[in-house]
């Protein structure tokens, strides 16, 4: 069994090739590796689910289907160094589907959208992270959220969104920049 040091350890070379030899584990049929690489990845492929449906148990539905493919697919799996890259596409399409079935875009109002559990702090500052990711775009919001945690490359983020580099880098500085004017008028110390 591959053994990790962290969860929430950056996107590195040595994460990537310890997902990657999990996936090759799982091809073989390995359901410990399945359960290892979820534990992995469960918060990013979680957060990017709801980054695009907005629905936490839609968001949930999809993340278990994605677990699922996974198993069903890792044999398909090409080494290209980058195995988060090929299991939030997974993520992606499965909930693009979602939102073609359902025939809707978003319906609900952004007040009633969920954000990833990415703190650790007191109910007050999720509420405002919560609050603060609500005043992007969609795609502002899925690049930060891909960025900051997932850790994927402004590169990575554009092939996964089907998007130009400079576009992907554009949206992500506005985002930002949109952030702090936010924060400064809820906090304007």
């Amino acid at each position: 069994m591959v053994m990790t040091s962290s969860a929430h350890s950056n996107s590195s070379p040595r994460r990537a090739s310890v997902e990657e030899a999990l996936l090759f584990q799982i091809a073989s049929g390995s359901k410990e590796a399945l359960a290892q690489l979820y534990a992995e990845t469960k918060s990013a492929v979680y957060g990017f689910a709801l980054s695009i449906l907005k629905n936490s148990h839609d968001a949930e539905d999809i993340m278990q289907e994605a677990y699922i493919r996974i198993y069903a697919n890792a044999h398909t799996y090409k080494t290209q160094g980058k195995p988060l890259a090929w299991i939030l596409t997974i993520v992606r399409n499965l909930a693009l589907m979602k939102l073609r079935e359902q025939k809707r875009v978003t319906t609900l109002p952004p007040e009633d959208w969920e954000i990833p559990d990415v703190t650790h702090g007191p109910d007050d500052t999720k509420l405002l992270v919560s609050a603060l990711l609500n005043r992007l775009t969609d795609q502002e919001r899925q690049i930060v959220i891909l960025h900051s945690l997932t850790a994927l490359k402004h590169r990575e983020i554009a092939a996964l969104l089907d998007l130009p580099l400079p576009t992907v880098l554009s949206k992500y500085h506005r985002a930002l920049e949109k952030l702090k004017k936010s924060m400064k008028e809820e906090d304007p110390r």
